[in-house]
C-alpha cells in the first residue's frame, strides 16, 4: 500500500467514524439549523491542524533520534487502529445526542466549539499520530507531510459539512441514521484490515 493510499483510507476512515465532533456537529446542526452546523465544521477542521503541527514534529524528532523507539510507536498506532476498528464495528446504531438543553449560540461559539471539540479530543489525536507513523518515513519531505495534513483538514470539513447539509433536514438524517449500523461495521472491518497490514509492514 502506497504512503498516500494509506493517509487517504485511513483519515476517510477516522472522519466517518462516529465520534465527539460527530454528535457535536449533529447537535448544533439539529438545534440551530445549517449555518451554525456548517461554522462547527469549519472550526473541526481547523482543530485538525493543531494535531497535525505537532505531530509533523515529533515524528521529525523521533527519526532524527531513534529508529527503535519511532517503530515501536509505530506498532503502538498500529494496534490503536485495530482496537478503533472493533470499538467501531460493535457501536451501536443508535446516536446519543442530547438536544434538550439549547443554550445561545453565536457564529463564533459555533466555530469555537468545533475547534475546541477536535483540539481536544484524544480520538483525534491518535488518529493522526497513528497515521503519521505509519506513513512518514526518513525520505518523506515536509511538503508532502504539509499535504498529508492538509488533506485531513479537508476531508473533515468535507465530511462534517455534509453532516451539518443532513442533519438539519428532518428527512434527510432519518435517511442518514438508518444506514449508520451497516457504516459502523464497514468502517470497523476496514480499520483492522489496515491496523494488522500496516503493523506487519506492508504499506
Amino acid at each position: 500500500m502506497t504512503e498516500i493510499t494509506a493517509v487517504a483510507v485511513i483519515t476517510v476512515l477516522a472522519v466517518i467514524s462516529p465520534g465527539a465532533d460527530f454528535a457535536m456537529v449533529v447537535r448544533n446542526s439539529c438545534l440551530y439549523g445549517r449555518t451554525t452546523g456548517l461554522l462547527a465544521a469549519v472550526g473541526v477542521a481547523a482543530g485538525v491542524l493543531v494535531h497535525v503541527t505537532y505531530t509533523m514534529l515529533g515524528v521529525g524528532l523521533l527519526i532524527a533520534s531513534s529508529t527503535a523507539l519511532f517503530t515501536a510507536i509505530k506498532l503502538v498506532g498500529a494496534a490503536y487502529l485495530v482496537y478503533i476498528g472493533v470499538r467501531t464495528f460493535l457501536a451501536r446504531s443508535d446516536l446519543d445526542v442530547d438536544l434538550e438543553s439549547k443554550p445561545q449560540l453565536t457564529r463564533l461559539g459555533a466555530l469555537r466549539t468545533g475547534f475546541l471539540t477536535n483540539a481536544l479530543n484524544p480520538k483525534t489525536t491518535l488518529f493522526v499520530v497513528s497515521t503519521f507513523t505509519q506513513v512518514v518515513g526518513p525520505t518523506t519531505g515536509l511538503w508532502q507531510q504539509a499535504g498529508y495534513g492538509l488533506f485531513m483538514s479537508v476531508a473533515h470539513l468535507g465530511w462534517f459539512g455534509l453532516v451539518a447539509l443532513f442533519f438539519s433536514n428532518s428527512r434527510l438524517r432519518t435517511a442518514m441514521l438508518r444506514w449508520q449500523k451497516a457504516l459502523n461495521r464497514g468502517i470497523g472491518s476496514v480499520l483492522v484490515g489496515l491496523g494488522v497490514t500496516l503493523g506487519l509492514g506492508g504499506h
